[in-house]
């Protein structure tokens, strides 16, 4: 198919493609992050599926944490302000050129909402890289118990809002998870801990700030695209000036096409795959990357409308081929994972075998036993 002649259907296929998930995979877990660039990881147990989907030697919990233990991942607000997953190469230049803005927006909220001024958010902050300058991997509650005893007790929301915004100041990051035991009715989790990224960052490889975005766009369109340019200033939360300025300048090494209105940029030499003669089917969370690294143009991946706009109706979501097909809800005990599949059409005998396959595959991710059902059928 020609770009001149793409529509919504090839689009999304495309970026499945870009992103990993149909008929390309990265060699690991770390290659798949550079690929992308940054990866959303609000809930550390689902972003671990988003990256073994996407990862030729998949990504086992136990190698994840080892990961976040040894540096090689950090997880830490960066790009919005929200928890991503970036590879240390890569996390000094985002944040040297993204974090400041978010930075700003962040601290009017401690300031105007919170009511944390500077001077105490700079207070505050000198006793939590204190805290963990003496005791590294230290969780929220510990550092919070920290600016207790020096008489400044946070909690909540402000201590949640103070720790971002000392992340995005390249202050502190991710730290090694620290287990929590099983209980009956689940498997037990990692808890966040956080560490001083002194001495643990690469150097930016970039000269200057208009370099760094040229490398933003481009790294950007070959994780993301087929990508507009709203797409990318809401994902790195940038300008449209300085994302028009990315584009400028990495223009030579891109190509695009003009599609609804929007003009999409996108891997030179490139064009949609084909439909696939049988189905794929991928049980993704929410805020995967394949959705949530879109805004202008998200809902190609809703061709035919049945994905309630608003309101999300769950955190998970079926997808044939690249196509919202319906929701999911999982849950994971002690030595199963059940999937509760609620399609928005029937499923073809076809898809409904790629889906086992793919309940299976998650299962094995997860060492459990899947448990399958798919309403209506």
């Amino acid at each position: 198919m020609s770009p001149h002649a793409v529509d919504d259907r090839a689009v999304a296929r495309w970026r499945f493609r870009t992103q990993l998930l149909d008929g390309r995979s990265a060699p690991d877990g770390p290659a798949a992050v550079r690929s992308l660039l940054a990866v959303q990881a609000e809930n550390l147990d689902q972003t671990g599926w988003a990256l073994a989907s996407r990862s030729a030697a998949g990504l086992p919990p136990a190698t994840m944490a080892g990961l976040l233990a040894d540096g090689t991942l950090v997880r830490t607000h960066v790009l919005r302000p929200t928890w991503h997953l970036v590879h240390r190469a890569d996390l000094r230049w985002l944040l040297e050129l993204t974090g400041p803005r978010v930075r700003r927006q962040v601290g009017r909220q401690l300031e105007r909402d919170l009511g944390l001024d500077p001077a105490t958010v700079a207070a505050c902050t000198d006793v939590v890289l204190a805290a963990l300058a003496e005791t590294p991997d230290l969780t929220r509650d510990e550092l919070g118990a920290a600016l207790e005893w020096a008489g400044r007790p946070l909690d909540g929301m402000r201590l949640m809002v103070l720790l971002a915004h000392a992340e995005m100041g390249l202050h502190l990051g991710s730290g090694t998870p620290r287990p929590e035991p099983a209980t009956a009715t689940g498997t037990g989790s990692a808890t966040q801990t956080y560490r001083l990224l002194d001495g643990r960052l690469d150097p930016s490889p970039h000269a200057d700030r208009d370099e760094a975005l040229a490398a933003l766009t481009r790294r950007y369109v070959l994780g993301h695209g087929p990508a507009t340019e709203r797409d990318l200033a809401y994902w790195a939360t940038l300008t449209l000036t300085d994302v028009r300025a990315g584009i400028a300048s990495a223009a030579a090494e891109l190509e695009s096409f003009e599609h609804d209105g929007r003009t999409f940029w996108h891997a030179p030499g490139e064009t949609p795959p084909p439909r696939p003669r049988t189905p794929r089917v991928h049980l993704l969370h929410l805020l995967d990357e394949w959705y949530r690294g879109h805004q202008d143009s998200r809902l190609v991946v809703d061709a035919d409308g049945l994905h309630p706009v608003g309101r999300e109706p769950s955190i998970g979501l079926l997808a044939v081929d690249a196509q919202i097909a319906g929701t999911v809800r999982r849950t994971v005990r002690p030595a199963s994972v059940a999937f509760d599949v609620t399609p928005y059409r029937p499923l073809t005998a076809a898809e409904r075998r790629a889906l086992d396959e793919e309940a299976a595959r998650y299962g094995a991710h997860l060492e459990r036993t899947p448990v399958l059902t798919v309403a209506g059928g």
